[in-house]
């Protein structure tokens, strides 16, 4: 492994608490969401619901992604050696 790899590896580590946090938050967001949308749409029957419908959508697929990464950096946190002198 490269040097520059190495250092992109320790800091996907670094980030994996973001990476959770992100993705809980992005769980958040859309559940809070889908209950203003559903609000909106049960008031007032002609709201258009689908394009906000997609955006739910985009946001929990960028919560996935988070938790994906979060992941990765666990496995990378295992296959690295331990920092020395950092």
């Amino acid at each position: 492994m490269t040097e520059s790899e190495e250092a992109f590896a320790r800091r996907a580590v670094r980030r994996k608490r973001l990476f959770l946090a992100l993705s809980v938050a992005g769980l958040a967001i859309s559940a809070f969401l889908i209950v203003l949308y559903g609000y909106f749409w049960w008031t007032r029957p002609g709201y258009p619901i689908a394009p906000r419908a997609v955006i739910v959508l985009l946001v929990l697929l960028n919560a996935r992604q988070n938790l994906r990464q979060y992941r990765y950096a666990g496995v990378l946190e295992q296959m690295l050696p331990p920092a020395v002198g950092r």
